[in-house]
């Protein structure tokens, strides 16, 4: 009766985390929706909404190994319940922001909790669940993740169609201080038996790196790869994080080096291959999520909301994917379980390519939820073989890289896809100056042919206001080529995941047995390295 009901409460446990991830999934999927909004009521320019996104994106890059460090140090459960209730406190603030300046200090500080609370909630998995049951775990974790994709434009459409729009923000207060009564009750502490010394010269260049990467893939995405403003934070950002592992090498070479992150990690071919391909499956699959919201509203002409409900039979697959990835991990090992995700996912991606302005409701929703089924099953897999190599004293650190680099994979993805779209989008026009090959077309202003060519909601914004039928046709079906182009380099994305998992990740079972610590009431033994406060 002890171990069903210790059984009960790391499943309930789960759910509180699953609840946080799932405030922080709203905050960033609301926000797109409540864009046009804030710029009118905080009177807002483009610049500073551009930064309403990126400086939260840059706060969570730059938190990530802080945090992880922070819980390895003073024990996991006390920076998950400071993160949340950071993360409540940032919300409230940006309901009530008055100025753009105010909105955006905000939105630093969400991004500072929101990395505490990502990085917090998968350490603790380390902690209430073993290897063997790690993969159901991840895969019910990853389920609430993608929840707020369709669930965000939902939620957030119907709000601001009938509230206030603070209340967007101020749902994940009730939210949050929920998940904070259960964290409170059933999440278990975990903190190394001894205290590890801070390496602040390796927190400042990881931060640095970050950052920079990240600011320079938000600039690319915005302003495109020819600008100087997006290749100089990269190139300096990977400097920084080339100078941080040849540190942290040096670091830990030297007789009682404290690294802030052990680079024998990466020794670990489960460990390594794990983190990489979850970077791949969201650099994937961004495409879906990058381009199905724009061709559902421009294209089909629905709004925010049901985009929202459209995007459903991606979270259907995931869910499909990722719940039951332990038994199809058992069956088939690590490798092939990895491998048979990406080629589910392979060939929804490469389906959706044939995608075309008319194509029916039910085709889309055949290759999407083939996708998200692809999707989480290679995420949910890879995530639990990484995790099966983690020392529980470590767990916020390491779980804090294999973070980064997913939260890194989607502005990666977004600005390399976004540019494959409007390439393919501006290549298909009929013209550059006055689209000659659809004489009904008026001839345009500079302006509205700026416009035009800018992307589907500029061009079929233009076609509404000159009343032209022929042009907004010509707009959808070269967006609906762009997207096309865009899906079938991530269907290829995919099939790379495919051939690297094939080779390099190990065969065999996710191991069951570890470094990684014992979860909290379970009746086997403790290894003895960490400590475990109920």
């Amino acid at each position: 009766m002890h171990e069903a009901d210790a059984e009960r409460r790391r499943w309930w446990a789960l759910a509180a985390l699953s609840l946080a991830m799932l405030a922080v999934g709203l905050d960033g999927t609301v926000l797109s929706v409540a864009l046009p909004r804030l710029a009118g009521d905080l009177r807002a320019d483009a610049a500073d909404l551009q930064w309403f996104s990126a400086s939260y994106l840059l706060f969570l890059a730059a938190s990530m190994l802080p945090a992880g460090l922070l819980g390895d140090r003073f024990g996991h459960k006390k920076v998950l319940l400071g993160a949340l209730l950071l993360f409540a406190a940032a919300s409230a603030a940006c309901a009530y922001a008055r100025t753009p300046a105010q909105f955006i200090t905000a939105r630093c500080v969400l991004g500072v909790g929101g990395a505490g609370i990502i990085v917090m909630a998968l350490s603790a998995l380390t902690v209430l669940f073993d290897v063997a049951e790690r993969p159901r775990a991840v895969g019910v974790w990853s389920a609430a993740n993608f929840l707020a994709l369709p669930l965000g434009p939902l939620l957030g459409g119907w709000m601001l169609t009938h509230l206030w729009w603070g209340w967007v923000f101020l749902i994940n207060v009730p939210i949050v201080l929920l998940a904070v009564a259960v964290v409170v009750v059933l999440v278990p502490e975990a903190a190394a038996r001894r205290r590890r010394r801070l390496d602040l010269v390796g927190v400042l260049l990881s931060t640095g790196g970050l950052v920079g990467v990240t600011f320079g893939l938000i600039e690319a995405g915005e302003y495109g790869w020819a600008a100087v403003g997006t290749w100089a934070p990269i190139g300096g950002g990977l400097i920084v994080l080339a100078a941080f592992g040849r540190y942290e090498h040096l670091l830990g070479a030297r007789p009682g080096g404290q690294p802030l992150l052990d680079p024998g990690v990466f020794r670990s071919a489960p460990y390594t291959w794990g983190v990489l391909l979850i970077g791949i499956a969201v650099f994937a699959n961004i495409g879906v999520l990058f381009t199905m919201p724009q061709y559902f509203q421009a294209v089909r002409g629905t709004d925010a909301m049901g985009s929202g409900v459209r995007l459903l039979p991606i979270i259907g697959g995931l869910v499909l994917g990722a719940v039951p990835a332990d038994r199809v991990a058992r069956r088939l090992g690590a490798k092939f379980a990895v491998a048979l995700g990406f080629a589910v996912m392979a060939g929804g991606l490469l389906l959706g390519g044939a995608t075309g302005v008319g194509s029916s409701g039910w085709f889309v929703a055949l290759w999407m939820g083939l996708g998200g089924a692809g999707m989480g099953l290679a995420m949910a897999t890879s995530t639990a073989a990484a995790l099966a190599e983690v020392a529980a004293e470590r767990s916020g650190v390491e779980a804090a890289v294999l973070q980064a680099v997913n939260k890194v994979g989607a502005p990666l993805g977004s600005a390399i896809l976004g540019s494959v779209l409007l390439t393919g989008y501006r290549d298909r026009l009929p013209g550059p100056a006055v689209l000659p090959e659809l004489p009904t077309l008026p001839e345009l202003s500079g302006a509205d042919r700026h416009a035009v060519r800018s992307g589907v909601f500029g061009g079929t914004e233009v076609a509404e206001r000159l009343h032209s039928a022929s042009m907004s046709a010509a707009v959808r079906a070269s967006f609906v080529h762009g997207m096309d182009l865009a899906l079938l380099l991530s269907g290829g994305i995919a099939l790379l995941g495919l051939v690297l998992a094939l080779v390099f990740m190990p065969s065999g079972p996710v191991r069951t047995a570890g470094p990684a610590a014992e979860p909290v009431g379970h009746s086997r033994p403790s290894r003895g390295r960490d400590r475990y406060v109920g």
